[in-house]
């Protein structure tokens, strides 16, 4: 079979949620809820891929450094031929972002900014200095597939794992730009009208519904159930 010439990277959405469907508390406080298996399938979900996306306010709240700490993982990586870490990838409409945050902070590879021309030239000069490479955009909002072809052409992006947060997998859902959804339905619930759901706060419809094909499921003995999906395209859809 002839392989399909992609114009972006494969994207990979990998959240944890909990029974009611909630991704973190009305706080958004980080997913502290997950046994440490899940936290291990992040780890190895982030060393197969080539960047790891997440939105501004993820970054933020959950503390990110969006690194690799096990060498292991990283010496894999090594082995196979990638670079030691994946390439780091956050997008903020606003370019408002502290240089404070841990995640300029951490030697966890090197880390793309995609922004709009509301970040300002002292935010942009203050991150540069940091390392970040700031990639701007026209508008209010960053384009997202303009964004992801330019990984793909500019970086070598291939496969992009996206980590959070609901606004930004929203975006993506809606461009039709997610290829598969890895999620672990953690025993638990939060319940409240303010704590989000995968696609934002309860109540807003996406444009039209996404179907998925489950193609794995793991039952651990924490409870938890490991869930893998593709999502399928209607004819004529985005590849």
């Amino acid at each position: 079979m002839k392989a399909i010439r992609r114009s972006r990277p494969l994207v990979i959405a990998n959240f944890a949620i909990t029974a009611d469907g909630k991704i973190s508390t009305r706080n958004r406080t980080p997913s502290l809820f997950t046994s440490p298996r899940d936290k291990r399938n992040l780890l190895e979900i982030r060393a197969g891929v080539d960047a790891i996306l997440v939105g501004r306010g993820t970054v933020a709240s959950d503390a990110m450094t969006m690194g690799l700490p096990d060498v292991s993982f990283r010496a894999q990586r090594i082995a196979r031929g990638q670079a030691e870490f994946p390439l780091r990838v956050v997008v903020t409409n606003s370019g408002r972002l502290s240089s404070k945050l841990r995640l300029f902070q951490a030697k966890a590879g090197p880390l793309v900014i995609f922004t709009t021309d509301q970040m300002s030239r002292a935010t942009e000069l203050r991150l540069q200095a940091l390392g970040a490479e700031i990639r701007r955009q026209r508008g209010r909002a960053v384009n997202l597939g303009k964004m992801l072809a330019e990984l793909r052409a500019d970086h070598a992006v291939k496969t992009v794992v996206c980590e959070g947060g609901a606004a930004l997998m929203r975006s993506l859902l809606e461009a039709e730009l997610v290829d598969r959804i890895h999620l672990t339905l953690c025993p638990v619930i939060f319940g409240g009208k303010r704590a989000p759901t995968l696609t934002g706060l309860p109540g807003a419809f996406l444009p039209r519904a996404i179907k998925l094909k489950m193609i794995a499921m793991d039952v651990s003995t924490e409870g938890e159930c490991f869930l893998e999906y593709r999502v399928v395209r209607p004819r004529g859809g985005k590849k």
